[in-house]
Parts: structure tokens; sequence; C-alpha cells
């Protein structure tokens, strides 16, 4: 997941350098093919404040495992109920945004503006996905079933539950840092965006 918010990243640079040929320049000065690009630019400010909640969701996520395991230590079992609880209604909340950003692009007519809806689309697609994925590989419960990992807390068998949280503890540091780096992404594009706007 982290490896395709970087890759994803490393898109967005590309889109830049193909927003450096002189061509693209040129075209983008055009009063039509500008008023697209200033579109998409509006559009993409979604795709920054999606960037910007997951990195919070991230770290919200993050001090529920750490509190998580400090509630594992003690053998509360009903104190682990209550933290399993609170992190399903956290993470159920985390996917809302995603839902209302996924609509598609109108039609495009500049290749370039189309490239960056795509990306965009490609970008809501992915981080999306990664907050499923990642739902699915806490183990939160399906509709009428406990997963595997509440099932065993139920049990108070910590000695798997306590490794398997510090391994989602390392996923999730390792997401962070890529929704951070994917974030830089987004905001060197948008000024660079802007840049060629004003000149």
């Amino acid at each position: 997941m982290c490896d395709g918010l970087r890759k994803l990243g490393d898109v967005y640079n590309s889109i830049e350098e193909i927003m450096c040929l002189p061509s693209n320049q040129v075209g983008v000065s055009l009063p039509q093919q500008s008023k697209m690009v200033e579109e998409e630019l509006d559009r993409s400010l979604v795709l920054v404040d999606l960037c910007n909640a997951m990195q919070e969701n991230l770290a919200e996520l993050k001090m529920s495992i750490l509190e998580l395991q400090l509630v594992l230590k003690r053998g509360d079992a009903s104190a682990v109920q209550l933290k399993i609880e609170s992190f399903v209604r956290m993470e159920r909340k985390a996917q809302k945004p995603f839902k209302k950003a996924s609509s598609k692009a109108t039609v495009e007519y500049c290749s370039l503006v189309r490239l960056m809806a795509e990306a965009r689309e490609m970008t809501v697609s992915l981080l999306d996905s990664t907050s499923s994925l990642l739902l699915k590989k806490i183990g939160i419960p399906s509709s009428s079933k406990w997963s595997l990992v509440s099932k065993r807390f139920q049990k108070t068998k910590v000695v798997c539950e306590e490794e398997q949280l510090l391994a989602l503890e390392r996923n999730i540091g390792d997401l962070v840092n890529g929704a951070e780096f994917l974030f830089r992404r987004l905001m060197q594009t948008r000024v660079f965006l802007l840049n060629i706007l004003s000149s």
C-alpha cells in the first residue's frame, strides 16, 4: 500500500515534467485550456484535503493501536472490547470522504488536463483502496461475526495479538510516510500549476 502511494507521487512528478514541455506551457496559456487547468486545480484541492485527512486518520489509528497494546498488557477484556469498537467506528468514519470524492471528471479536451484528471481519479481510488485494505488488515468485523483478531481478544490470548499490533503499527507508520510523500508531491504540483497559470 505504501509503495502505491509513493509510486503515485512519482506519477505527479512525471506530470510536472510533462507540464515543463514548451508545447504544454503554450497550450495552457490559451484561454479555454487555461480555464480547464484552473478547474482541475480546484479539483486537486479535494485530493490535498483527502490526503491530509488520511494522514490525520492514520495518526489517530496509530494512537489507538498504542492504547490497545496497553490495554492488552493489563489483560482487561472489557476494555479491549471497547477499544476494538472505537477502532471500528474511527476507521469507518475515515472512509466516508472517499465516497464523496470519487465522482468522475467531465469530458476534458486538453491532454494535459485529461492526464491530471486521470491521476486525480487514481489518487482517490488508491486512497480509498488503502483505507479499505487497512480495514481488512486490522480485521474489522463483518456485519454478523467478529474477525479472528477480535475473537482472540475475547479469549484473552494476547501474545499473538501483541505481535499483530506491532506489525500493524509498523504498517501504519509506512503508510504515514507514503501519505506524507504523496501530500508533498500534490502540493508541489499545485504550486507548479499556479506558477504556470500566473506567468
